[in-house]
């Protein structure tokens, strides 16, 4: 079976580690790849940086956290959004932000979703359950070129 790579675009070591945590115990098989701010996530996403000799294949959901050191998740959702690469690639904002700005910037930006963060591990790891079955499941995307 094959494995679902996720890359999960998080600052905060706590909200990495549950966010680690909550997929592993998720029963599908996901590779879940860390990005610690915006630089990293575009390098990986766009074969950059650290990854311009050796590219990694996209991955198959992005959760893209809004404040990150950097580069902020809206500049990383316009940028992956502006390249041919990565327009159709599924992702889903999962922050700790209620601001409606924000809310509606990612959406204009092109967000598949917005998810606010739970702060409860239970909670947070069934959220992550459920993205992982919607996103990896059952919802059809377009192949990357």
């Amino acid at each position: 079976m094959k494995s679902n790579v996720i890359l999960l675009v998080e600052d905060n070591p706590d909200d990495a580690e549950l966010a680690m945590r909550a997929f592993a115990k998720a029963a599908a098989k996901h590779e879940l790849v860390l990005a610690r701010d915006g630089v990293e996530a575009l390098d990986y996403l766009l074969g950059t940086g650290a990854h311009a000799a050796d590219p990694p294949q996209p991955p198959d959901l992005v959760l893209l956290d809004l404040k990150l050191p950097r580069i902020d998740g809206l500049e990383v959702l316009r940028r992956l959004r502006a390249d041919e690469r990565t327009k159709r690639l599924p992702v889903v904002v999962l922050t700790s932000s209620e601001q409606e700005q924000d809310i509606v910037s990612s959406y204009d930006l092109g967000a598949n979703s917005y998810v606010r963060k739970p702060v409860d591990f239970g909670r947070f790891a069934e959220a992550a359950q459920q993205l992982g079955a919607y996103w990896l499941t059952l919802n059809q995307t377009a192949r990357h070129q």
